[in-house]
């Protein structure tokens, strides 16, 4: 999992900055001081506890004791605790305050070496022995039964200690060793005392003797074939029955193994979360490469998969060459499982192939407060990112350290073939959309190719989330009021992709079910008729001067939220980048004491309280009134139409927009130009 950096002033970015690219992660800044943040929060104590409770490992560019202070109400299992580090300002000090043992002090020395600063390691293991005990390295566990403080208080007091079996990490310590021979003495001959610490390598299952510490190296690969849709039950219980068989314990395997048409099988991920383990998978070309040394080929696995064997083939070939195999291959009912070991803990980042992931993101209108959480970390845990250019540049810092695949305007199925693609090759692939990635974007492309099969069988295997965004449609009501409080729909205007009869028949359907209206996609350089045409139909089923909500460059310089009325709706007062909100005919603007007039929908509530639609306190609330040509002063239809105009100048009653904000338009659907894209990005921060 990637660190939260947190800072609480925008004079910590550049040290955290430094931080990200140092150890990855996001930047998570206080909301009343920080813009450019990932994440923003409103309360300190509040933010920290939340992330220290999902095992978020956090560095925090804060004084030591404040953040000991904040976390102290959570601060209870030493177990569980996520490392937790303290930076000085100025980056002159790491301090590893909690979790030296799961991480913390390996991260504190790490980030110092990046920083030129001192990691102030206080562990006294650490600093004497120059290991973690408790915190053995990639590809080795202690086995919790073991008291590891017991036997670290006992070395740091003096204890002698024997290493029984080979662990190349132990012996380069500043441990007092001795090799324990056949007899258990020492390497000298020496008989050791009762209270010598004994320190143990090996796979077999047992439990740990006094101020023993038994450490499982991860050489144990179990591969496991399973029935589509077996069991997830059936297949744990075959898994666990293999290591009772072979007598050894689960916390030497280093992964669960399995053919890559099983790559999206349900039992197969079963079996690793089970035991806490990554799940690999080879395809049928390895596998069949490992038949010399099967005990139990099958000619007709071969016929279905093109390999003779794929659970004693997969855990083979995980051991890899100098690997044996352990456990021939067990059945139940739909699954089987084999057991191989390999000579050295079995390195992980090369074996096998992971299910790769595609999230789906949708970053929002593009600024970093209209982005979620969720959507951060997904960008954050992404390897690679896939996009239309202008939405990668948007996300300004979370994007650095990744592999970008730019994409030009347009072009929407190949974006999204060549993110599958990439996921199906294992990896972690982040698809940014803007708005929400499910509306009028990228989320249903993604389907669309599965159900057609319109990528490749490794893509066709992919895990899927998808992550919502605030909408274009969402950010403009919120600008203008709440002009979607009651039965509200959504229409593009493009014909790119949509008839325009179909258009037709749905806009009128909407004008004629007094439904509020967002109107995507409303004009482009070549389309100016399609607005006028809605415009013209709805007037035939509401009132003249019905409230439209034209919003513009939301969050940017030359922001605008108009109030206009319907009839008065001039489409050369619309571009690519409006989003248009025409009101029911119970839409409303009701104006504040600062003069800051709202567009609304009644929900209703005081109808249904039976008071009728309008209570005593509405007497200042009225349509348009005075905004229609001709009621303006000066009459005519030359008089100035009133409207709300407000820009980045302007005394919002709402909090500041994010810096950079784009409405979710699909390129082939709203037809961004360049122009436009370019002037986005010169907005950028």
């Amino acid at each position: 999992m990637t660190p939260a950096i947190v800072i609480l002033s925008s004079a910590a970015l550049p040290l955290a900055e430094r931080i990200r690219q140092a150890l990855g992660g996001e930047i998570h800044g206080a909301a009343a001081r920080i813009a450019a943040a990932d994440v923003r929060f409103a309360e300190a104590g509040t933010h920290l506890r939340a992330l220290f409770a999902e095992g978020r490992p956090i560095v925090a560019v804060m004084a030591a004791g404040a953040v000991i202070r904040l976390l102290g109400p959570v601060l209870a299992d030493k177990a569980a605790e996520p490392p937790v580090l303290a930076v000085a300002d100025d980056g002159s000090v790491v301090v590893p305050l909690l979790g030296g043992h799961h991480g913390a002090n390996d991260l504190a020395r790490q980030l110092a070496a990046t920083l030129g600063a001192v990691a102030a390691v206080t562990t006294a293991g650490d600093l004497r022995f120059g290991v973690a005990l408790d915190a053995p390295p990639t590809g080795w566990r202690l086995d919790p039964a073991c008291d590891a403080k017991a036997a670290m208080a006992e070395l740091v007091a003096g204890a002698p200690a024997r290493l029984c079996g080979t662990a190349a990490w132990l012996e380069a310590s500043r441990l007092p060793l001795a090799t324990s021979d056949a007899g258990g003495g020492s390497a000298a001959g020496d008989d050791f005392s009762a209270s010598a610490v004994t320190l143990t390598v090996t796979e077999t299952a047992r439990a740990p003797e006094t101020l023993e510490l038994l450490y499982r190296p991860a050489t144990l690969a179990l591969g496991i074939g399973a029935e589509r849709h077996a069991p997830a039950e059936e297949a744990i219980a075959l898994a666990e029955s293999v290591l009772v068989k072979a007598g050894v314990s689960p916390l030497s395997l280093a992964g669960i193994f399995s053919l890559d048409l099983k790559a999206d099988e349900p039992a197969v991920h079963a079996v690793a979360t089970h035991f806490g383990v990554p799940a690999r998978f080879f395809d049928a070309v390895r596998l069949e490469a490992e038949a010399p040394r099967l005990k139990n080929p099958s000619d007709v696995v071969f016929a279905e998969t093109g390999c003779h064997g794929v659970a004693e083939g997969a855990a083979l070939a995980a051991a890899g060459p100098g690997g044996d195999l352990i456990v021939a291959k067990h059945k139940s009912a739909r699954t089987t499982a084999a057991l191989a070991r390999a000579p050295a803990p079995i390195d992980m980042p090369s074996t096998g192939t992971a299910r790769g992931t595609l999230y789906v993101v949708g970053i929002g209108p593009g600024g970093v407060e209209w982005r979620s959480p969720e959507v951060s970390r997904m960008v954050a845990d992404a390897t690679d990112l896939v996009g239309y250019s202008l939405y990668l540049d948007l996300l300004g810092p979370l994007a650095e350290g990744k592999a970008r695949h730019d994409f030009d305007l347009g072009a929407e199925e190949k974006r999204v073939r060549h993110a599958m693609e990439l996921a199906g090759e294992g990896k972690t692939v982040a698809l940014v959309c803007s708005g929400d990635a499910g509306i009028y974007a990228m989320a249903t492309l993604v389907f669309e190719l599965l159900d057609t099969k319109g990528v490749g069988p490794a893509a066709r295997r992919i895990e899927i989330a998808v992550s919502p965004g605030i909408s274009a449609l969402q950010a403009a009501a919120a600008r203008a009021g709440a002009p979607l409080g009651h039965d509200f729909c959504t229409i593009s205007l493009s014909d790119l992709l949509t008839p325009w009869a179909d258009i037709q028949r749905r806009v009128q359907a909407a004008a004629e079910g007094d439904f509020v209206i967002a109107f995507y996609n409303p004009v482009s350089k070549r389309r100016r008729t399609q607005l006028a045409f809605a415009r013209d139909r709805l007037l035939e089923h509401r009132p003249s001067d019905t409230p439209v909500i034209l919003a513009t460059n939301l969050g940017r310089p030359g922001e605008t939220v108009r109030i206009v009325p319907l009839a008065a709706l001039d489409i050369d007062d619309v571009d690519m980048l409006t989003v248009v909100i025409v009101g029911s005919s119970e839409t409303r603007v009701v104006t504040t004491g600062d003069g800051r007039r709202w567009a609304f929908t009644p929900r209703g509530y005081s109808g249904k309280a039976g008071t009728g639609m309008r209570s005593p306190g509405d007497a200042a609330i009225s349509p348009l009134e005075g905004e229609m040509p001709g009621k303006a002063e000066g009459g005519g239809p030359g008089a100035d139409v009133s409207r709300i105009e407000q820009s980045k100048t302007s005394s919002l009653a709402v909090p500041a927009s994010p810096p950079s904000v784009l409405p979710d338009i699909s390129p082939s659907r709203g037809e961004i130009g360049q122009a436009e894209a370019a002037a986005i990005r010169r907005a950028l921060p």
